[in-house]
């Protein structure tokens, strides 16, 4: 039989509870999974449409848009993120009356942050998804397949106040 102290216990328990080796976010546009040409471009397209959170839009807009986001407290998100955000980060909620028609969508976004689909009452699954650092313009792009129905974008824990965003028909 082997004794292991409290305090040695305690630290095997932490140790096995934590990645002892952090893996490293891919860095650079070329790191993407698919090509983000088109989501880049829209996502710093300067005619990209600004909304507060909480807006309304009719339909997709052709380019991106720029969402004026809240802390985190004050946003009053339709439904709670399926990812916990961190105290003192921003959020927002944009609802998009429809898709143009049904099939896959890329959700993109500038910088960093927790992306929220939701259609039908529930939270949509992405079925792709890809992000890399240091790629002036973009951060992440995930997939979902959409229904030609209104729904809801909410976007959180970004540590700034406004993101762009780019909802485009996959290719």
């Amino acid at each position: 039989m082997i004794l292991i102290r409290p305090s040695a216990a305690a630290l095997l328990l932490t140790l096995a509870a934590s990645p002892v080796v952090l893996a490293a976010e891919p860095s650079g546009c070329d790191k993407f999974k698919w090509d983000i040409a088109r989501e880049r471009a829209a996502l710093t397209a300067a005619d990209r449409q600004r909304l507060d959170s909480g807006a309304e839009i009719a339909s997709l807009p052709a380019s991106g848009l720029v969402l004026a986001l809240r802390p985190l407290v004050d946003a009053r998100l339709p439904t709670a993120p399926e990812r916990a955000p961190k105290d003192g980060t921003f959020a927002g909620v944009t609802r998009i009356a429809s898709a143009p028609e049904a099939g896959v969508y890329t959700v993109s976004l500038s910088e960093a942050a927790w992306i929220d689909v939701l259609q039908d009452g529930r939270i949509l699954k992405p079925i792709a998804f890809s992000g890399a650092t240091d790629c002036d313009g973009i951060r992440k792009t995930v997939k979902y397949e959409l229904g030609a129905r209104p729904f809801v974008l909410q976007i959180s824990g970004t540590p700034d106040a406004s993101i762009s965003i780019a909802i485009l028909r996959a290719e």
